[in-house]
């Protein structure tokens, strides 16, 4: 769907970010997963510009975007894309993320607070430990970034091919765009540091709800999963429902993980339905109980993530953060 091809490029932080756009009114912003690009979301865009300005990042490190020696954590993105957003002149807007951009969107909600109006996670990391094997297997030390490159260049393209289902059914083109994205240079780079950001040989270490009690306000909340989903499980969706006030979760049948692509006409209605519905009130999440947790675990969770990023980029983004309203950078509660 062409609707969405023209892309932006503004730097931000070091580096540039490409994004679309569709519509016109309330900026919702979108954001994809590892690996993935703003395309994951072309079969909604059109059908969501009706009623919002759709603006469509492709991530650093992925898609059109740039590829910097950064750090790849959710903190890194979250301040990146903070400085990308006041340049393009948004401050206030809904975010909708898939998988890792869900985590991403949790974050910004933690440390950005007032940029959050609502919050929509498609699949999202950060509120289970369990992953997919390979996602674990590419953030072991060593092992992972051997097969990284093998796995990207090699085993994705015949995936691909030979299981379009688990990756939403791609179009052929768009097949062929994603394998073209990456063999950009520094895309292993930026995957294995993603990934090691949020995950390690046990699951997923980065857990939202580990820190919920910072937000004073949680913004309106709700959660979309398909119930076939192989790499997230739905059951942490179910668990967080559990867990929450004023959350909900729909779920669609026979899904996997790309219900925006599998089911896009009824996520988009599902997604339009939470986003302008004038009564849904602030969510409240509850941290786990302490044997959900045990010893080992909070250990790994503490342990910093292991990697590098530049002198540079570390300066660029001091040097935005020390230019910007305190309000906007570091901001807790509502």
């Amino acid at each position: 769907m062409e609707s969405i091809q023209h892309q932006h490029v503004r730097d931000a932080c070091g580096t540039t970010i490409a994004w679309s756009e569709v519509g016109k009114g309330y900026p919702l912003v979108l954001l994809h997963g590892i690996q993935d690009s703003n395309r994951t979301w072309r079969r909604v865009a059109p059908l969501l510009a009706d009623r919002f300005w759709v603006i469509l990042p492709d991530l650093p490190g992925f898609g059109d975007s740039g590829r910097p020696d950064g750090a790849y954590t959710l903190s890194w993105y979250g301040d990146l894309l903070t400085a990308w957003l006041q340049e393009i002149g948004v401050h206030r807007a809904h975010f909708c993320g898939h998988s890792f951009g869900g985590g991403i969107a949790q974050w910004m909600v933690l440390e950005h607070r007032s940029l959050v109006d609502r919050l929509a996670l498609v699949s999202a990391g950060g509120l289970g430990r369990s992953v997919g094997l390979a996602l674990r297997l590419a953030a072991f030390p060593g092992l992972g970034p051997a097969l990284s490159p093998l796995v990207l260049r090699h085993v994705v393209p015949v995936a691909l091919r030979c299981w379009p289902e688990a990756y939403g059914n791609m179009e052929p083109e768009e097949v062929e765009r994603f394998l073209a994205w990456s063999r950009i240079p520094g895309t292993e780079r930026a995957f294995q540091r993603s990934v090691r950001g949020v995950i390690n040989l046990l699951g997923q270490y980065m857990q939202t709800v580990d820190r919920i009690g910072d937000v004073q306000s949680p913004p309106p909340t709700a959660l979309f999963w398909g119930d076939k989903d192989p790499i997230i499980p739905i059951r942490h969706a179910r668990r967080i429902l559990q867990r929450s006030d004023g959350v909900t979760l729909t779920e669609y049948e026979g899904c996997g993980h790309f219900p925006q692509l599998e089911a896009s006409e009824r996520f988009a209605l599902d997604l339009l339905d939470f986003l302008t519905d004038p009564a849904r009130p602030g969510a409240t999440m509850h941290a786990p109980p302490r044997w959900d947790m045990p010893w080992l675990w909070r250990a790994l969770a503490a342990l910093p993530a292991m990697h590098a990023i530049s002198a540079e980029g570390q300066r660029a983004c001091a040097e935005h953060r020390a230019e910007q309203h305190p309000s906007v950078t570091r901001v807790r509660g509502g």
